[in-house]
């Protein structure tokens, strides 16, 4: 039975269900669908921007520093913050801010309520 499934499961992986193809499909021919995908997409593209501008802004008022001036002016979803794995490490069991041990920042995850104390834990951990 085992050998059975890992057969089935292997053969789902490997070969994946058309299903997110056709549903693009329908929403790009669309013209209704279409447009509500792309306002959808702007507001979220508009999103990240401004918790990137609060987020640089935050990290400038707690720290008094332009160290973190970078983050406002990249794009995407994630961003290096440049500290150590050591930082990083002392953020997760310190604050409970959790990032990838190379301080990447999930930016789409930010608390537009908390950049202050987010920022404040940040610049706590600094050398």
């Amino acid at each position: 039975a085992m050998s059975q499934m890992l057969s089935a499961a292997r053969a789902m992986y490997s070969m994946p269900p058309d299903h997110a193809a056709a549903a693009v499909r329908i929403v790009l021919e669309d013209d209704g669908l279409r447009a509500d995908w792309q306002a959808e997409l702007e507001e979220m593209r508009l999103r990240m921007l401004r918790l990137r501008v609060a987020f640089a802004e935050a990290l400038r008022r707690q720290s008094n520093s332009d160290r973190f001036d970078f983050v406002a002016s990249h794009r995407g979803m994630f961003s290096r913050l440049g500290l150590s794995e050591a930082q990083v490490e002392r953020l997760r069991t310190e604050h409970a801010v959790y990032m990838v041990g190379d301080s990447r920042i999930n930016v789409a995850g930010l608390p537009e309520d908390g950049m202050d104390a987010l920022a404040k834990a940040i610049v706590s951990v600094l050398d």
